[in-house]
């Protein structure tokens, strides 16, 4: 699961939904409309067979389940047929944004993508930082739940006598807060590495002995998260045009990673821990989990707020953005809601898969861009 940017802003304001008609969404027929179906087809699966999802999110209407169930009955071979599909069972709306003016704005786009990083299994000196599995003493709180000093948390801990209570932060974990109570899955090269999978929400390990596993999502702390790309623009150690995911990681590595040195008390300025289970990969490997329970597709999936969209929800999103290479060009396709992250919030937010390695991070990390923004919605659930 990813969609926890590591820089930019979330969107919060009002907005309305504005119907369109399919003929005004540029360029849509000239998208590769199979690909976006069978991205929605994997959603489906999990919808109709009432999957368990990671992080849980907003239901879906029924409409949304009776469609999905024609998708899986449903024979799509071409983009005609796919077009045919999505055009007779859906209803566009543009998402109109505005600020607390009344002024209308864009929606704001991320990246994400699945790091593939050396690993070990067991402890050595050469793999020192543990990646923690999910504690015993959990407790993942639905969005609202969370009442008294629990407000705003989407986690605490039980403690012995049945209360919950917020869960320790990053720093207290990291300096053996939890002791046993999150054996490790597995052992990296160095706390900066975690910390950016943690990030991403997910990753692909190499082991010395030539297996690979992956990391999936398995919960978090709780606490909110907190954007140190933005922090270290903010106070002038980054200026922002040279912001990139390599950047950030060489700036952490260059100001230490041990107690007490500078890259290590601004990581834990991010509150938020994120932990995770390890699980086998097969070669090609599918894309990683997203937090609807689905293997998510290199440009095809989505996070969005999941206290807002409900997964499985198509979206086309337009903006002009470094997508294929370091130069901006435009970028028009039909993506699936599949996932979702603590730092997106908001109508018209949405961080975008990328795929898996060293290219999908660069074109991800450079990803904070504009966008607009048109939800698909079931013809028979329209508002």
């Amino acid at each position: 699961m990813g969609a926890v940017a590591a820089f930019g802003a979330p969107v919060t304001a009002a907005h309305r939904l504005e119907p369109l008609g399919f003929e005004a969404i540029a360029g849509f027929s000239g998208d590769d409309l199979v690909a976006a179906f069978r991205t929605f087809h994997a959603s489906c699966r999990a919808i109709v067979a009432e999957a368990p999802e990671l992080r849980r999110g907003k239901p879906p209407v029924a409409a949304l389940r009776a469609l999905c169930a024609e998708a899986l009955a449903a024979r799509v071979d071409d983009n005609a047929e796919a077009a045919r599909f999505f055009k007779s069972r859906f209803a566009p709306h543009r998402i109109v944004v505005s600020d607390a003016q009344g002024v209308e704005k864009r929606g704001f786009l991320t990246g994400y993508y699945e790091p593939i990083v050396e690993a070990s299994r067991t402890r050595a000196p050469d793999f020192p930082t543990p990646v923690l599995s999910r504690p015993d003493d959990l407790v993942t709180l639905d969005p609202g739940e969370a009442q008294g000093v629990l407000a705003g948390l989407a986690a605490a801990r039980r403690t012995p006598d049945g209360a919950l209570e917020p869960y320790p932060d990053r720093a207290a974990i990291e300096t053996g807060a939890l002791k046993e109570k999150a054996p490790p899955v597995a052992w990296l090269r160095d706390p900066v590495e975690r910390f950016l999978i943690q990030v991403q929400g997910s990753a692909r390990l190499r082991f010395p002995d030539g297996g690979a596993a992956r990391l999936t999502y398995a919960g978090r702390n709780g606490l909110p998260y907190t954007s140190i790309g933005r922090i270290l623009v903010e106070e002038g150690h980054v200026p922002a045009e040279r912001m990139s995911l390599a950047t950030l990681k060489q700036w952490l590595r260059d100001h230490g990673q041990e107690d007490g040195s500078e890259g290590a008390r601004v990581m834990r300025r991010n509150r938020s821990f994120v932990f995770f289970r390890l699980d086998s990969v097969t070669e090609p490997a599918p894309g990683p989990i997203g937090a609807a329970g689905v293997a998510l597709t290199p440009l095809r999936s989505i996070a969005v707020d999941r206290a807002l969209w409900s997964y499985g929800l198509p979206f086309w999103i337009s903006a002009d953005m470094p997508w294929r290479a370091p130069t901006p060009t435009p970028f028009g396709r039909l993506m699936i809601a599949q996932d979702t992250g603590t730092a997106i919030i908001g109508p018209a937010r949405a961080d975008l898969f990328f795929g898996s390695g060293e290219e999908a991070g660069a074109r991800a990390g450079d990803i904070r861009h504009a966008g607009d923004f048109i939800v698909l919605l079931p013809r028979e659930a329209t508002p």
